[in-house]
């Protein structure tokens, strides 16, 4: 029987399908993956499903009924619910007081809290979640939290759970416990829908897996019929190279940029702590760690955003300690990992965009401070070929873009004006396997001309992919700095954690 049927399903965004006529079922008691490029319209259908959005046309079932399903509430009220990838969480409640909030037990007039206790410790034994009912929200971890929110659902009686991107910020080690959760809800019954983008994942844990690109749907295949490269291939609508090809390095490679025990204090506390690192020629070292860990703090530091701190740093030996954002833009490329915060102005022109920061080069401007700009039209118009950013033109603004072109224009810009030395801070947030693909390739292109990269980013399996060396940043220290092929998945998890010293007991 199926859990949810969605036939016909159309949804249209000023003028434009998000969902094209689209069919979609899940079986009750499976886990079932649903995967796409971006915009291809896969949260699209699943906001649908939990009524935050209404479609133009198409029918919905529930366990072989039509429903009408036309806000959240009444979602809930279908036994679906959703996870979102941002979790909607009160830091300063109790796991309990946020999971029964909005249906608490009473004792009289007056919540028992004792009671909420006694059954939330009940639901999240029968579920095998390690989570204390009692603990408040903001000590807990990323993982444990998550897993709040999937008993937040089931308290609310989900028999069918959407996932929104569970893993975009979990350790491989919280991973794998979500998927054990996961597993644990499908021998209960329970239907479980994952969005998600990431194709390993997908084979590990689905049982199925529906393909939208476009806004259509591609097929729906049992997971035992496909692997990742079918995956990629049929999300993309060609053959997506998945592989990385690394030339040797060299035995002599110089350092080029070299930090020194950096410290810097922000509210009485160190959120770099004496953080010493050295990134040489022709290489990518990838820096891993739990989101808020100090990774931010040292993007600023190295680009010169943030210069409140004590230490050194030096480029190819010279003490460039203190320097301005815009100085260290002459030293060093650099993709933002907040893209809308520092990486574009939104009323900008792509043209505007391109040059922002690189402006003052020869190449852009006379020494008379004015715009070369049949010079600068033309590299534009060269970058956004080159880069594929999908725009009406160079003179649109960058803000009316989606978030993968911004990305994509933005991770351009760095590329093409780069020293030799490139922060890469979340280069793939937000954008298609297809373009993924050729901004690894081009990451890989520094590296292989003898450039250096740092490479930052909340996914894990880019940072081993494509990293040389790993260091582990954990409050703010380097936990573990070594070759990327010297960590299993497990001890980068550890080390991620702060457990780093059981990982070496093992």
């Amino acid at each position: 029987m199926n859990a949810v049927e969605m036939l016909g399903i159309t949804k249209t965004f000023n003028g434009t399908p998000a969902n094209d006529n689209v069919d979609f079922y899940v079986e009750k008691g499976e886990i079932h993956s649903l995967l796409g490029e971006n915009g291809a319209g896969k949260t699209t259908l699943m906001n649908i499903l939990f009524g935050m959005y209404r479609a133009d046309r198409g029918i919905i079932k529930i366990n072989g009924e039509e429903v009408r399903i036309t806000s959240p509430r009444v979602a809930i009220e279908s036994g679906i619910s959703m996870v979102h990838q941002h979790f909607m969480l009160v830091d300063s409640l109790t796991v309990t007081e946020n999971i029964v909030l909005g249906q608490e037990p009473k004792k009289g007039p007056f919540l028992d809290l004792e009671e909420a206790f006694r059954q939330i410790g009940e639901l999240a034994d029968r579920y095998h979640f390690k989570v204390d009912p009692r603990a408040k929200i903001r000590d807990l971890s990323v993982g444990v939290r998550q897993r709040v929110e999937i008993l937040k659902a089931l308290y609310h009686k989900a028999d069918i759970l959407i996932l929104d991107e569970p893993t975009a910020v979990l350790t491989p080690q919280e991973v794998d416990d979500l998927f054990t959760v996961l597993r644990g809800l499908k021998a209960d019954g329970k239907t479980v829908i994952i969005i998600t983008h990431k194709l390993k994942e997908t084979m590990a844990v689905a049982d199925s897996v529906t393909i939208l690109r476009k806004g259509k749907k591609i097929t729906r295949l049992p997971i035992s019929e496909v692997d990742e490269q079918r995956l990629a291939d049929l999300m993309v609508g060609r053959f997506v190279d998945l592989g990385i090809k690394k030339k040797d390095l060299r035995a002599e490679r110089p350092v080029r940029i070299s930090l020194e025990d950096i410290v810097l204090e922000k509210n009485g506390k160190n959120v770099l702590d004496h953080v010493s690192l050295e990134i040489r020629s022709g290489e990518i070292l990838g820096i891993a760690g739990v989101e808020g860990n100090g990774q931010t703090e040292l993007i600023e530091v190295i680009t010169g955003i943030e210069r409140g701190y004590s230490g050194k740093i030096t480029e190819d030996g010279t003490d460039i300690t203190g320097t301005d954002a815009a100085g260290m833009l002459k030293v060093i490329g650099h993709i933002p990992e907040d893209r809308a915060l520092r990486g574009y102005i939104s009323n900008f022109s792509n043209w505007e965009n391109l040059i922002l920061g690189y402006h003052t080069l020869p190449q852009y401007m006379t020494g008379q401070g004015i715009l070369k700009m049949k010079q600068i039209r033309r590299e534009a118009e060269k970058a956004i070929e080159d880069y594929d950013v999908r725009t009406e033109g160079i003179d649109q603004p960058t803000g009316s873009l989606s978030g993968g072109n911004q990305q994509k224009l933005i991770v351009g810009r760095a590329l093409k004006h780069h020293n030799g030395v490139l922060v890469a801070a979340q280069p793939t947030r937000g954008v298609d396997i297809g373009a993924i693909e050729y901004i690894h390739s081009q990451l890989m292109a520094v590296r292989d001309s003898g450039g250096a990269v740092i490479l930052i980013s909340a996914d894990l399996d880019e940072v081993v992919k494509l990293s040389d060396r790993i260091a582990v940043i954990y409050e703010g220290k380097i936990a573990a700095c070594r070759p990327a092929s010297g960590f299993t998945e497990s001890e980068l998890g550890a080390y991620m954690l702060g457990k780093g010293e059981e990982a070496n007991e093992e």
